[in-house]
C-alpha cells in the first residue's frame, strides 16, 4: 500500500459517518478491503472490526476505534489537508495502522502476526468494544491508535470519572431565608472547585492534577419540592482511582444523592519500556525527535493495558488538539509520517518482546 492508496483509504473512510452506536457501516466496509488485502478479517459480537495477518510470535495488537463523536463537517482536501469527522479521532491513526501493517506484510519485514481491532463505542460512557476485546486476547505488545503527532509516544492517559448529583428540599417562600435547591448546587459545585484547586496547589503538572468539569445543571420546583441536578465528570490522576473519587464527592455533597459510573483508573507506561524505546528509534530513523507525553483525556489504553501487562503506548498521526472539533483535519504529509515510522517499528517488533 502506497501513499496514495492510503491517503484514499483514510477519505473513504472519513466519508463514512460512524457515530457512536452507527459504527456497522464503516465496519463493513473495513471487511471488504482488507479481505482484499490478504487480512483474515471479521466483526465481532459485538460490532468490533477485527483484522489479522501473518503468523507465529510475536503477536501484536494494533487497536484504534471506528466510531467518531457526532457531528459531519464537509469532507474535502484542500492543500494537502484532509478535513473531516475523524481524520484526527481516529480514523487518522486507525487508517496509519492499516496501511503500515500491510506495507509491513508486503514488503515481508512483518515478524510474527498482528491483529488489528476497530472498536466500537469508544466515543461513548460504555466504551463495549475494547471491554469485550480485553479478555479475548494476549498480545505481546499493544499500540493504541489516538492522534499523538507522527514524533510523538503517549505513555498514559488519566482516569475518569462521570457523576449525577441530586439535591431534593421543601419549597419555601422566596422571601424567607432558607437557600433554594438550586443555589444549594451552584454551592457545592463552587465546594467541589475549590476543593480540587486546593488538591491540585502543588501539582503543577495537568497529568497530576483532579480536574472536575461541570456537564449540565438542572432545577426545578413543582410547588411543593425543589429539585437540582449537577452532571459532572472528573478526570482522575494516578494516585486518585474511581473509589477515593467517589468517596471524596460524597464528603463535598453529604446531603446529595450520588449516582456515578464505575469509572476508569489513570494508567501509564515507562519511557524506558521496550515498546516506547524501539518507536522512538523508528521515529528517529525517520529524522523526527521523539518526545513522550501524558495525556489528560481518557482512552482504550486504560482498559487493555492493565488487562493484557503487555508493552503498550498510544501513537498516531495527528494534531489532538483537533478533537471533535468542527475544523478537525489532518495534514497528508503528517499521515504519511506516521505510516512510515510506523512500518519502520513493525519490521522491527520482534525486539520488542526479544
Amino acid at each position: 500500500m502506497n501513499d496514495a492508496d492510503a491517503f484514499l483509504l483514510l477519505e473513504r473512510m472519513v466519508r463514512i459517518p460512524s457515530p457512536s452506536y452507527e459504527e456497522g457501516p464503516i465496519a463493513e466496509f473495513l471487511v471488504s478491503e482488507l479481505s482484499q488485502l490478504g487480512f483474515d478479517a471479521h466483526i465481532d459480537e459485538v460490532g468490533n472490526f477485527v483484522a489479522s495477518i501473518g503468523d507465529g510470535s510475536p503477536h501484536g495488537v494494533l487497536l484504534g476505534h471506528i466510531d467518531t463523536v457526532g457531528g459531519t463537517p464537509l469532507v474535502h482536501i484542500t492543500d494537502g489537508v484532509l478535513w473531516g469527522r475523524g481524520t484526527v479521532d481516529a480514523k487518522g491513526p486507525f487508517a496509519c495502522f492499516i496501511a503500515a501493517t500491510a506495507r509491513a506484510h508486503a514488503e515481508g519485514r512483518l515478524p510474527g502476526r498482528v491483529t488489528l481491532v476497530g472498536c466500537v463505542e469508544e466515543e461513548a460512557p460504555s466504551s463495549k468494544g475494547a471491554r469485550h476485546i480485553a479478555p479475548l486476547l494476549a498480545p505481546d505488545w499493544c499500540i493504541i491508535g489516538e492522534p499523538s503527532g507522527w514524533d510523538r509516544v503517549t505513555l498514559g492517559y488519566k482516569g475518569h470519572i462521570a457523576a449525577t448529583l441530586v439535591h431534593e428540599r421543601e419549597t419555601t417562600h422566596t422571601a424567607h431565608a432558607e437557600i433554594s435547591a438550586a443555589t444549594h448546587a451552584c454551592r457545592t459545585w463552587s465546594s467541589i472547585e475549590n476543593a480540587a484547586t486546593e488538591f491540585n496547589t502543588e501539582r503543577p503538572k495537568l497529568y497530576d492534577q483532579l480536574l472536575p468539569h461541570l456537564a449540565h445543571v438542572e432545577s426545578s420546583d413543582d410547588g411543593i419540592l425543589q429539585r437540582a441536578e449537577l452532571k459532572l465528570a472528573l478526570r482522575l490522576p494516578e494516585n486518585v482511582p474511581p473509589a477515593r473519587a467517589r468517596a471524596w464527592l460524597a464528603e463535598l455533597a453529604p446531603d446529595f444523592e450520588l449516582d456515578s459510573s464505575e469509572g476508569l483508573p489513570a494508567w501509564s507506561g515507562p519511557r524506558t519500556g521496550s515498546l516506547a524505546r524501539h518507536l522512538s528509534r523508528a521515529i528517529a530513523k525517520h529524522d523526527g525527535r521523539p518526545t513522550f507525553q501524558r495525556k489528560t483525556g481518557t482512552a482504550d489504553l486504560n482498559i487493555v493495558a492493565p488487562a493484557w501487562g503487555c508493552p503498550a503506548v498510544a501513537y498516531g498521526p495527528g494534531d489532538a488538539t483537533f478533537d471533535h472539533r468542527p475544523d478537525e483535519h489532518v495534514e497528508l504529509a503528517e499521515f504519511a509520517r506516521g505510516i512510515a515510522v510506523l512500518t519502520e517499528f513493525l519490521a522491527n517488533s520482534e525486539a520488542v518482546v526479544g
